[in-house]
């Protein structure tokens, strides 16, 4: 769906002769445990699929080449702070690539809240015998990454949200396998909306972006599609709608959480603040539903997809990219690149500081919305 099918077979070679194997070994010189780096890994954040494979990817390789050994952090930086420590060898990671969400768990844990902060990382990390974090997450968890890294400690970080709103890469693993399992949703939503002819609208997940609508939407052949980026008047919204019914069509609507009427001064939020003291966004589907039903007259259903986008078995897409990443972060750690995460390049893994991942969200430009907006209606 994402990346062309020429980008695929570039991916992985875990063989301990291919090229990235055999630059390993070298590097990072604060090593001790008999010249082999101890990693702790953690995810935090919300969970998205491929989590598992960028895990596999970094402990095999270090185990393939002898260059590094992995220990896990239970629930995020939760664990760190908590010094919740898992082995993380071969036999732990066996099979779990083509798993959902993450066997060491995640939660949205502030590092520099309650007891922790970065003497508490630093104790933790001497206590443990561990060289290095690698930090799995999204921009709650680059951000609090960078602030440790600023302080000294030793992390390198793997970009992770199925919203793909990360500037400093192409496109982060979780993002394919969510727009697959909304989209095959919607395909589900056309079907039982055509057999009422009802409008169906679909709400799916972005925070503040509209990568997954506007993809999704495109892929199901959606009438109308809103996302935060374009603020839409309610007056356009029920012209498409009834342009598509009155062509004998079902109207299928794909929102955005993050999306906002021209009228609305603040996104729809009903769910409070995260640990990060973000909107807990949700519900605008809900909110539209009624008012498309009264201005139309045509009956209406919405449906939230909520979690599941973020559920099941990660796309083969979502698998090979997460591998390259935690084969990569690795090399990072060797190379003592602190303060950088891994990115996508086009097809290339590259390595870029965190403050370049932090700061400016990617947002959908606007030539992308218009060439989707041709179909509306």
């Amino acid at each position: 769906m994402i990346g062309s099918v020429d980008s695929l077979p570039a991916a992985i070679n875990t063989a301990p002769d291919s090229d990235l194997v055999r630059q390993l070994p070298h590097a990072f010189t604060g090593m001790h445990h008999n010249g082999v780096m101890r990693i702790g890994i953690l995810t935090s954040g919300g969970d998205a699929p491929g989590l598992n494979a960028v895990i596999r990817g970094a402990v095999l390789t270090g185990s393939q080449t002898g260059s590094a050994e992995f220990v896990g952090f239970r629930q995020g930086w939760k664990g760190v702070v908590e010094a919740d420590i898992v082995p993380l060898g071969r036999h732990e990671v066996k099979g779990i690539s083509k798993q959902g969400g993450t066997i060491i768990g995640t939660s949205r844990t502030n590092p520099f809240e309650g007891a922790g902060g970065v003497d508490r990382v630093n104790e933790v990390m001497k206590d443990n015998g561990i060289d290095a974090l690698m930090a799995i997450g999204g921009e709650g968890t680059l951000a609090a990454a960078k602030r440790l890294t600023d302080a000294g400690v030793r992390i390198v970080g793997v970009p992770k949200t199925v919203d793909n709103d990360l500037s400093a890469t192409d496109y982060t693993f979780g993002f394919d396998t969510a727009v697959g399992i909304a989209t095959e949703a919607m395909d589900r939503l056309r079907t039982t909306g055509d057999a009422h002819g009802r409008c169906m609208v679909a709400e799916v997940m972005g925070r503040h972006v509209g990568w997954i609508a506007l993809h999704s939407g495109m892929a199901s052949g959606a009438h109308v599609i809103l996302i935060p980026e374009h603020k839409t008047s309610a007056a356009q919204i029920f012209d498409w709608v009834s342009s598509a019914y009155d062509r004998g069509r079902a109207p299928l609507v794909v929102v955005a959480e993050g999306f906002a009427l021209d009228t609305m001064t603040d996104i729809h939020s009903e769910r409070g603040l995260d640990a990060f003291g973000r909107p807990r966004l949700g519900g605008i589907g809900e909110m539209l539903a009624p008012m498309i039903e009264e201005a139309t007259g045509i009956e209406t259903r919405a449906t939230t997809l909520g979690h599941i986008q973020r559920g099941g078995t990660p796309s083969a897409f979502d698998r090979v990219l997460a591998t390259r990443l935690g084969m990569a972060s690795l090399q990072s750690a060797l190379d003592g690149k602190w303060g950088q995460m891994v990115a996508l390049r086009g097809t290339d893994i590259v390595t870029v500081p965190f403050a370049d991942a932090l700061g400016t969200l990617k947002t959908v430009p606007e030539n992308r919305y218009n060439e989707a907006r041709v179909l509306f209606g």
